[in-house]
């Protein structure tokens, strides 16, 4: 019995734990497909000097802190992408999406087009949007 208890309380928490599982990818991929692969492109190089790429983009592996913020309240910047600059006029934020969805689009840039950036978590998403609302 207590074996049994035991084994079920691991899968309990590695469900509760997960950050990205095969539905938040599947979640993250469709609302990129919809929101974001205007801009950067289904292959996430960006589209020309206009919006920068995602795929192998330091400026996204150097600023993982910020970016439930870019996505939800947009962005009005000047940014430096591989050591090009983009001026941007506005990219708008999506504010109607959740914590969660957020998430899940992260999870899908950070392991999709040969990036390896660690998967993001839903705490620290949640809590750059909410120091952001301040």
């Amino acid at each position: 019995m207590k074996k049994t208890y035991r084994l079920i309380s691991f899968f309990i928490s590695c469900l509760i734990f997960t950050n990205c599982g095969d539905n938040n990818y599947s979640e993250g991929k469709r609302l990129y497909e919809k929101l974001c692969q205007n801009c950067h492109q289904d292959n996430g190089l960006g589209l020309g000097g206009l919006y920068p790429p995602l795929a192998h983009s330091d400026y996204l592996v150097n600023n993982q802190n910020i970016l439930p913020r870019i996505i939800k309240f947009g962005l009005k910047d000047t940014i430096t992408v591989n050591g090009k600059v983009y001026d941007f006029q506005a990219m708008e934020g999506f504010g109607s999406l959740t914590p969660f969805q957020i998430n899940n689009i992260i999870c899908y840039i950070n392991t999709n087009w040969g990036n390896q950036i660690p998967l993001p978590n839903i705490q620290n998403t949640i809590k750059s949007i909410e120091t952001y609302k301040k």
